[in-house]
């Protein structure tokens, strides 16, 4: 992420709305491209089944065809996708870029293998078609490796080529998508393809990117693994915030506003709809984080740990503290203030604005909305300080805070099954307060004693951290060996 401040930096110091502007969309689309093509894709397929006159039944399957195939793409890489990112970090301090592009086609391998095999299973009792099938499991491992390959184009400087490929894949996906339809091609499958060509092309683009920026070598593919032993806590941070996230929706689908809408795939589309178009109101905290922390912060954060490799005198060392942790604060401070304007303002206008749009608004779901658009206001807040704890390289303390998170979601949602329907929400938005408030805690915990963790909690004397993940590492990376 400090590579992308570096560049933003730049940006933000030419003058003018089209600079600010500018760098502003970089970081939108390098920060939450995925996720966001990934919203708008299903807004717009909801606005294609209406132009197409879909029934609400078929409707409903192709959202839940796409839903679950993005969220358990998105499960599948989250055990791995702050590994690989650290990784990478490491090797391009050590400028070793040759051991970065054989460990993505690593990771992506394992986790093809695990997801594919599991979400195959799944696909194949789930009550859809043949073809539905087999273009669900293409779009599922389309998105195991743009979910992955955006853990590593952080290092890549390449804005511009990330922000066409993005715009390429959504003009892809309503151009096939409107063709087949006016060509009375069967509706489902024919927006199920047009995802599918439009994740495509992304896939490829990201792939290219990949390629251009690293070296191709025959190095170790499987070596990350080893990073799994040494800091499996910040693993199981991505799998506990992904959990956090979403557990809740699932949920959702077994309870008593659920919808069967065909075999395996269950809805709750007057929840999943608010929820969808809440989660949106969260970026604007993802990009200012990048923005303004990055940016802003990373140089005094910079500055104070470079002091005590340089010989920096005491008092240099304690201003230098001083004077990150002022800048954290009021970053922090200004992040929140903007995400929780954002909210209200979101909740003030969006029921009457939502009144406009195809997706069949009632009482009910506007209350959805507004309680969601505060849960995940909240999440968002919790999930920049969480960040800022693995800066730190407080990794257990993101374990903890995101392990309560994700507890708590789960066990607050299920608790609200047992209320009336209205309040269903309000499990995640008490989850997402706990959230920020374990988070807050712990960061002014960590801080008060920065000098002590950085001084006194390292080892002595270099540690092997070797495990059960490094030997399965150096069994594939061996028996890859013997068959080349």
């Amino acid at each position: 992420m400090a590579g992308i401040g570096f560049e933003l930096k730049k940006l933000f110091a030419k003058k003018g709305f089209f600079h600010t502007a500018k760098a502003f969309g970089y970081a939108t689309i390098i920060c939450t491209g995925p996720m966001l093509l990934g919203v708008l894709l299903l807004l717009g397929i909801m606005a294609l089944c209406n132009f197409s006159g879909l029934d609400t039944q078929k409707r409903e399957l192709l959202i839940c065809m796409i839903t679950y195939t993005l969220l358990a793409s998105i499960t599948t890489t989250s055990f791995f996708s702050m590994i690989v990112t650290r990784f990478t970090a490491d090797m391009l301090y050590e400028e070793n870029k040759d051991a970065v592009l054989p460990s993505f086609w690593g990771s992506t391998v394992v986790m093809m293998a695990v997801g594919c095999l599991l979400y195959g299973i799944f696909l194949m009792i789930s009550g859809a078609t043949l073809l539905q099938q087999i273009l669900c499991f293409i779009f599922f491992g389309e998105l195991i490796i743009v979910w992955n390959a955006m853990s590593y184009l952080t290092a890549i400087k390449d804005y511009k080529g990330i922000f066409l490929s993005f715009l390429t894949a959504i003009a892809v996906t309503f151009l096939i998508g409107f063709v087949f339809i006016k060509l009375k091609f069967p509706v489902i499958e024919s927006l199920l393809f047009s995802v599918t060509a439009g994740y495509g092309v992304m896939t490829v683009w990201h792939v290219v990117l990949l390629h251009r920026y690293f070296p191709k070598t025959d190095g170790k593919p499987f070596i990350f693994f080893k990073w799994l032993d040494e800091f499996l806590p910040l693993a199981l941070s991505g799998l506990f915030m992904n959990i956090g996230m979403f557990s809740h929706l699932v949920i959702m689908w077994f309870s008593d506003i659920n919808v069967n809408v065909k075999g395996l795939f269950y809805g709750a589309p007057s929840h999943d709809v608010p929820a969808l178009l809440a989660f949106m109101t969260t970026l604007i905290t993802t990009v200012n984080f990048v923005v303004s922390v990055e940016v802003n912060f990373y140089p005094k954060y910079r500055n104070h740990y470079s002091l005590y490799n340089d010989k920096g005198t005491i008092d240099d060392i304690l201003q230098a503290e001083q004077e990150m942790l002022s800048t954290l604060k009021t970053e922090v401070f200004y992040t929140a203030l903007k995400q929780l304007l954002f909210t209200a303002f979101c909740i003030a206008i969006g029921p009457t604005l939502l009144d406009y749009l195809p997706l069949g608004f009632d009482e009910m779901m506007r209350g959805y909305f507004r309680t969601l658009c505060v849960a995940y206001g909240l999440y968002a807040i919790g999930n920049v300080i969480m960040l800022i704890l693995l800066y730190f390289t407080d990794y257990r303390g993101a374990m903890v805070s995101t392990a309560v998170f994700a507890g708590c979601t789960i066990g607050f949602t299920l608790i609200s099954l047992w209320f009336d329907p209205v309040y269903y929400g309000f499990g995640f938005l008490a989850a997402s307060m706990l959230f920020v408030v374990i988070a807050v805690i712990r960061l002014d915990y960590f801080t008060k004693r920065l000098p002590y963790y950085i001084l006194a909690v390292q080892p002595l004397v270099a540690e092997d951290r070797s495990g059960a993940f490094t030997k399965l590492g150096n069994f594939l990376n061996s028996k890859l060996k013997e068959r080349d």
